[in-house]
């Protein structure tokens, strides 16, 4: 799979690391870049597409296809974070963040799958996936849900051939992130990790050392794991 010459969408280009996934696809020569936002007059892009999409509603999801026939390369990257936690947050919250970042990706992936034959799919996932925070339950439990989305349709895709990549990151230097005052990893550097994984054929993606770190402690046992995190997050 190649960037070059490539017809690409982008979900929730209109900032952070959507935004940066556009700047970097037209960098390294894709033929077309639809950029996607609920609102894309907020698309600040020059030389992409701006196309309106929001992934919680089928009908928008529907006309990006229509609107985007070519496309072979999918990025699902958008997404939310409330700050709700399970027990005591709102669950209406919860639902939102579940709405969004598994039923939204599903659904544009069942939406675009038939035209992704020898294409691909990359999936912005991130160490929440593996790692609870509190004041994230509603986040981690969405993003473990796409997690597993991410591995059971890279299997039912493989027969036509299409590449299912997931990402995970830790902070990145977003807005998203503002509040956190630890270690962020730029923008530019987790996408061009994201796209050199896509034209290595790699179903899984750690662009930085938290996500390595992470992913590596999933062996331990849990009380182990939350004493590490803990004592990493405070040095």
């Amino acid at each position: 799979m190649q960037i070059n010459g490539a017809h690409v969408l982008v979900t929730g280009a209109n900032r952070g690391l959507g935004r940066q996934f556009a700047l970097s696809l037209l960098d390294r020569g894709a033929a077309k870049v639809y950029a996607t936002a609920r609102r894309p007059d907020l698309i600040d892009v020059p030389g992409v597409v701006p196309l309106r999409l929001d992934i919680t509603d089928p009908a928008s999801i529907a006309d990006a296809v229509a609107a985007a026939p070519e496309v072979k390369i999918v990025i699902n990257n958008a997404g939310i974070s409330t700050g709700a936690n399970l027990v005591t947050g709102d669950l209406d919250l919860i639902r939102r963040e579940m709405d969004t970042h598994f039923y939204g990706t599903l659904n544009v992936i069942r939406a675009f799958a038939p035209q992704l034959a020898d294409g691909a799919i990359l999936n912005v996932l991130s160490a929440i996936s593996w790692l609870a925070y509190d004041g994230a339950g509603g986040y981690h439990a969405a993003k473990a849900a796409e997690w597993a989305l991410t591995n059971s349709v890279r299997l039912e895709l493989a027969g036509q051939r299409t590449l299912v990549t997931g990402l995970h990151l830790g902070a990145a230097d977003t807005d998203m992130m503002a509040w956190y005052d630890g270690d962020k990893s730029a923008p530019e550097a987790i996408v061009a990790a994201a796209l050199d994984g896509i034209e290595a054929h790699r179903p899984e993606v750690l662009a930085d050392g938290w996500s390595r770190q992470v992913k590596a402690w999933l062996s331990e046992d849990p009380e182990v794991i939350y004493r590490e995190a803990a004592a990493a997050l405070t040095t």
